[in-house]
């Protein structure tokens, strides 16, 4: 039987939040570019972690302008964050072991202002 285990898949890291919607429906707006940078898709599931105040959330990934820097947290999440937080967002995969043996996590840094500093690997 072939087991699967939840794995780092890609993880944006210390991503500066530029704005905070409440009277959204839901869901984080992330710059296409650095969508791409880690291979998010939209509609995607995403772990984002408040390095600022502690919280963490779940929700989802839709495309922001390409080059804005657009970190925006949606809806109720927009409770648990401030503009200026610090954030870690994640994505996770289910894996195999033989899928694992092949995988790399896609991992970016940032600055304060969302551009990209560099790719860890």
């Amino acid at each position: 039987m072939t087991m699967y285990r939840s794995f780092l898949r890609a993880k944006i890291h210390h991503a500066t939040v530029t704005d905070a919607n409440l009277n959204y429906a839901g869901s984080i707006t992330i710059d296409r570019n650095l969508m791409d940078a880690v291979g998010l898709a939209e509609w995607e599931c995403v772990l984002v972690a408040d390095l600022t105040n502690g919280t963490r959330h779940e929700t989802y990934v839709i495309p922001g302008e390409r080059g804005s820097g657009t970190i925006c947290i949606n809806g109720a999440a927009a409770h648990l964050v401030n503009v200026g937080d610090k954030v870690i967002i994640m994505c996770f995969a289910m894996m195999d072991e033989a899928e694992l043996s092949k995988h790399r996590a896609q991992v970016i840094v940032l600055d304060e202002k969302n551009r990209l500093v560099r790719e860890l690997k």
